[in-house]
């Protein structure tokens, strides 16, 4: 692979996921619907290979842009792509959620039958666990969907399709689905670094529910390499998940933040009892097989990444103390 698409290039897995590749002095292409984001969430800006990465604002929702994506594909002759947009925040998606189904379900599908025509070596679809649902058991690569929310339905339903589209045409996909990815240059509005800044400003933080839901949280470096191993090595048509094998919950995570910071939980801590509609109690992700076919491990511990995030911040905490820690919607 000398040349690679990334589609999402502006989202935390996918600006990590272009640093990581670039690394590996391999050509990248860059596609998001906004334009570049402060430098200090691309780390890839800080690559020494950053000649070979070129960025397109490219929105496909609009077919005008969705056509021109296309044309750089072609001009280009690439062969391999990952794909991480998606319009994501699943509680927001009650809102509005044909927005979500726009983003994530009919333009993702316009999209793909645009590709299933190019001839790619390999598409990689980075999708979600949302799309198990509500679910208190271990969930494998098989386990049937039950999406509980607009947008874990929209995630599903372009899932679907690609999976059609490998019985019937042979289209080359894979599938990703990662546990809660963290670690430096995570947007402000995500639990792991709204936990930090909140004790940093020493303001409170809403935990929905008490915090009692359960997650197992996965450091960003550990995901890059489990996707490279997924994007190079992995059977077509399959599907893998990235996890650690320990899951904590929400308030006990919260806890274990504040305890860094040497913060009392009652001055940071506003447990509501009503938790957001549609959320998941938990999803126990099963990893063994990426373990066992690809030889992926995760290496670093959330005690160790929760560290290095908060470095990130600390670094940073001149331009990230401006940001606004909730989530503003984007059509």
């Amino acid at each position: 692979m000398k040349y690679c698409l990334v589609i999402g290039s502006n989202s935390f897995s996918g600006a990590n996921f272009v640093n990581f590749i670039l690394n590996k002095k391999i050509k990248v292409i860059g596609v998001s619907r906004s334009k570049e984001l402060n430098k200090v969430f691309l780390p890839y800006k800080y690559s020494s290979h950053i000649k070979n990465f070129k960025f397109y604002k490219i929105n496909i929702n609009k077919h005008k842009e969705l056509k021109n994506l296309i044309k750089i594909i072609k001009t280009n002759n690439i062969k391999h792509i990952i794909n991480f947009s998606s319009q994501g925040m699943v509680g927001e998606s009650w809102i509005t959620p044909l927005d979500w189904y726009q983003t994530n379900s009919f333009s993702q599908i316009k999209l793909f039958e645009y590709l299933k025509n190019l001839n790619l070596k390999r598409y990689m679809h980075v999708t979600t666990p949302e799309v198990y649902g509500n679910n208190r058991d271990i969930l494998y690569e098989n386990t049937p969907f039950n999406p509980s929310t607009p947008y874990a339905i929209s995630r599903s339903t372009s899932d679907f399709h690609l999976k059609a589209l490998y019985k019937n045409y042979k289209f080359p996909v894979i599938f990703s689905r990662a546990a809660n990815v963290y670690g430096p240059g995570q947007q402000l509005y995500r639990i792991i670094p709204k936990l930090i800044m909140s004790c940093k400003k020493n303001i409170k933080i809403d935990i929905h529910g008490g915090g009692h839901s359960k997650r197992s949280f996965v450091y960003i470096d550990d995901v890059n390499d489990g996707y490279y191993k997924i994007f190079t090595k992995g059977k077509l048509g399959n599907v893998y998940h990235l996890s650690s094998k320990k899951f904590i919950s929400i308030k006990n995570l919260s806890k274990k933040v504040i305890k860094l910071f040497n913060k009392k939980e009652k001055d940071i801590l506003k447990l509501e009892k009503k938790d957001r509609k549609g959320k998941d109690y938990a999803y126990f992700l099963n990893s063994n097989k990426i373990r066992r076919e690809l030889k992926w491990k995760d290496k670093i511990d959330l005690d160790l990444g929760l560290l290095k995030t908060i470095q990130w911040i600390n670094k940073n905490y001149p331009v990230l103390k401006k940001i606004k820690l909730n989530y503003k919607h984007k059509k």
